[in-house]
């Protein structure tokens, strides 16, 4: 039997590479998204390209690209000096390329030239839409404006458990002298399904929100495309808004992301972000031990100032009570002499008081008043004072001074009163 006709790999590769030579001879333009970047220290520039797609930035396509030095110092110079900036990750640029294809190395582009028209890619275009929206809906700087805890050591910590970054800030906390507390709500850093996970993982922190101080929210550096979870418009807003600190890690020095800017506090990695929670404890601990120093000097203050008061105000209750009692001891002293002047005065007013009313008595004595002249006139018993109180035939009592006369009525006459 004989075999079956083949070809070789290599044979298989320099097929490709004819074809696409021939297909290709001349340059293109492709539009494209940076999402990595690096000048080599010989001057050429080499890029990863991408292509994405769906609502999450999802490469759906990638290619290798280089710009050699004899075109990059040209074409990087234009692009900045017309857009304002430098070529960067996340950028979407429109490239002049030559196809190339190497039976080692594979496909790859190379960059002739740069559109400067052509400016920011999607990446950047969802992070500046974002960051506007944010700003106009009021809610920017939210979660940067609220109280910093007193102590930040019971820690919900959002983040991948098998990432590098989740290790680095657990292993950086250990290291600290101080005890924190950490709650892991495991969540999808990157990829199509991060934006939802991590929406999913700080919902179920807000739902026991009271055992907790802050949330830190920590991924290791990677791609600017792995990166764009963290520019997405509903997850910045739902970090913008959430009731505690959230304290962001999240990538390298170079990468900041719109949920860096809305946080209560952004840290270059999740070492970082460890290293900040130990010295912000060790700073709140220092705090306390002065607020301790200055209460403790501030109590001896006010303790020696009420001593010296106190002192003073025995010193003057001592005065002052011998004073009253010297006062008192001569009143005592002088008491009885005063008593026993008030009460001759007080006898000597009743004596004359009573001599007096013994005179008025006299003066209005009956006998005395029927001696000059006057009678007492009585009818059946009961005095008389006026004329009408008898009539013809009564029978009057005339009491005299030396006796009395018995007379009988015979006229009565009243006198009428002058008006």
């Amino acid at each position: 039997m004989a075999e079956p006709r083949h070809i070789t790999l290599r044979e298989l590769q320099q097929l490709v590479k004819r074809t696409l030579d021939e297909r290709f001879a001349l340059p293109l333009w492709v539009s494209a998204e940076i999402a990595e970047i690096k000048v080599n220290y010989s001057g050429h520039c080499y890029l990863d390209l991408v292509e994405k797609g769906g609502a999450n930035g999802v490469p759906t396509a990638q290619a290798r690209a280089v710009i050699w030095r004899s075109h990059y110092g040209r074409v990087a110079a234009r692009f900045e000096a017309e857009t304002g900036q430098r070529l960067a990750a996340g950028l979407q640029i429109l490239a002049k390329v030559l196809v190339n294809y190497h039976e080692l190395y594979g496909f790859s582009l190379q960059i002739t030239d740069i559109d400067p028209s052509y400016t920011l890619g999607d990446m950047e275009r969802q992070r500046q839409q974002t960051i506007l929206r944010l700003q106009q809906e009021g809610v920017w700087e939210m979660n940067r404006q609220l109280p910093a805890p007193d102590a930040i050591q019971r820690i919900a910590v959002v983040s991948s458990a098998q990432a590098a970054g989740y290790r680095d800030f657990c292993k950086e906390l250990e290291r600290s002298p101080w005890r924190f507390r950490t709650t892991l709500f495991d969540a999808f850093m990157q990829g199509a399904a991060a934006e939802e996970s991590i929406i999913g993982a700080l919902c179920a922190v807000a739902e026991r929100a009271e055992e907790f101080d802050a949330v830190v929210l920590i991924r290791g550096g990677g791609a600017a495309s792995d990166l764009n979870c963290f520019n997405a418009y509903r997850l910045c807003n739902h970090i913008a808004q959430f009731p505690l600190p959230v304290i962001t890690g999240i990538g390298h020095d170079k990468d900041v992301s719109v949920a860096d800017m809305v946080a209560f506090r952004t840290l270059k990695t999740p070492t970082a972000v460890a290293g900040w929670l130990a010295e912000e404890l060790e700073r709140r601990w220092s705090d306390f031990q002065l607020a301790a120093l200055k209460l403790r000097d501030a109590v001896r203050g006010r303790t020696h100032a009420a001593e010296l008061r106190l002192e003073r105000l025995a010193s003057e209750l001592k005065r002052m009570a011998g004073g009253c009692l010297a006062q008192e001891r001569l009143l005592s002293e002088q008491l009885p002499g005063r008593l026993r002047d008030a009460v001759r005065e007080r006898l000597a007013h009743e004596g004359m008081y009573l001599a007096s009313a013994e005179e008025v008595v006299a003066a209005h004595a009956p006998e005395r008043l029927l001696k000059l002249g006057f009678a007492l006139l009585r009818c059946g018993g009961r005095g008389v004072v006026s004329a009408g109180g008898v009539r013809p035939g009564d029978k009057l009592g005339i009491e005299l001074a030396d006796g009395t006369i018995t007379a009988t009525v015979t006229d009565t006459k009243i006198w009428q009163k002058r008006q």
